[in-house]
């Protein structure tokens, strides 16, 4: 566009009604060239984005069908004028509008192209690696400033304003403007050390505080969680990093702790035999790891054993699934042993008349 600018014709050409009507004529072709072209482009885009799998032309046709209509208006007046051939001040001003045209446009096709490519690039990553799916979108947002902010110091430069000046006068607003807005900088910054430190990913499951969820979206702002109840929870990223995590995504495997109460009426050559029975009925399941089991206190009601385990799995339903099958084993060992299970019972001792003994009385609390 601007080598059109540039290859202006040096003769002095009257701008009579000829010149005119020719300049006109062919600003018009170059219009309609650029919007059927425009069209053709946006053709094969939506054909190409109603498959599932991403093609080497989209992200680029994408791009080329956000070419909007005010700048081809623009480049249709760059060629009309380059025809009549402007000189001075008039060629030297249309030359800024044309190039500050350009900025912003090229401005909107990177933006538009890097949103695509991010975007492409945490579907394929959400799957392989959640850390760089969730960092995507910061990621996304600070590149969306640059591009932007280059564009505007280049539409101030060829304005004729000292960027220089503007830069070292934005540095001590931007102060200023710090400690007005310290709230949201304290999130951004906390969005990027997620980004970076990544205490969790899309897709852990976390206790903060009395909330519990699923990471769903890591934001610049903000981080939202699915409860286990449905709704959604947003917490701000600031808080969520002062915060005490619990981040049960990065559990590898789950520790099991449980006490059985037996009565204490159980005899002492049954209770020997109820920490192998434990470690046999636990290697029995699949998936699981025995860890320990002992006779381990003297309870108000109960003689109580200890019994620890692993799951290898993080998944909280394999335990619960685990746990069950131990528990119904537990029941059916215990009833061909003969061995009762304790519940809270207290004993009362009833005086009886006089020559007589008292006589205990166990009754249920």
């Amino acid at each position: 566009m601007l080598e059109l600018i540039d290859s202006a014709p040096s003769l002095d050409i009257a701008v009579g009604g000829p010149a005119i009507a020719t300049a006109v004529a062919a600003a018009t072709c170059v219009f309609l060239g650029l919007w059927l072209a425009r069209g053709l482009v946006r053709r094969k885009y939506a054909r190409l984005a109603a498959t599932e799998a991403t093609e080497l032309l989209e992200i680029p046709l994408q791009a080329a069908s956000r070419t909007t209509l005010p700048f081809m208006f623009v480049v249709a007046a760059a060629v009309g004028t380059s025809l009549l051939g402007p000189e001075g001040r008039l060629a030297a001003g249309l030359q800024k509008f044309f190039t500050i045209a350009f900025f912003w446009q090229a401005g909107l096709w990177v933006s538009t192209a890097l949103v695509a490519w991010l975007d492409h690039r945490r579907k394929v990553t959400l799957a392989e690696d959640k850390a760089v799916a969730g960092s995507i979108g910061i990621i996304r947002f600070v590149a969306r400033v640059a591009v932007w902010a280059m564009v505007l110091l280049l539409t101030l430069d060829n304005l004729g304003v000292d960027i220089t000046a503007l830069v070292a006068g934005l540095g001590i607003g931007g102060i200023a403007v710090a400690l007005a807005l310290q709230n949201v900088l304290g999130d951004l910054l906390a969005s990027l050390s997620i980004a970076l430190d990544q205490p969790f990913v899309i897709g852990d499951f976390l206790i903060v505080g009395e909330h519990m969820g699923t990471v769903e979206y890591i934001g610049i702002k903000s981080t939202r969680l699915r409860s286990l109840t449905g709704e959604q929870i947003v917490m701000s990223n600031a808080d969520l990093l002062s915060s005490r995590v619990r981040n049960y995504g990065r559990m590898y495997e789950r520790r099991v702790v449980f006490t059985l109460g037996v009565t204490y009426e159980t005899p002492r050559e049954k209770l020997t035999r109820i920490p192998p029975l434990l470690r046999g009925i636990i290697e029995a399941q699949d998936g699981v790891r025995f860890d320990r089991a002992h006779f381990a206190k003297y309870g108000p009601y109960s003689l109580d054993f200890e019994v620890v385990y692993h799951v290898l799995s993080p998944d909280f339903g394999r335990h619960m699934d685990a746990q069950q099958a131990i528990n119904f084993r537990i029941h059916e060992a215990f009833e061909a042993l003969g061995v009762a299970f304790a519940y809270p019972t207290q004993t009362l001792w009833l005086a009886g008349s006089a020559g007589t003994h008292a006589q205990p009385e166990r009754v249920a609390a």
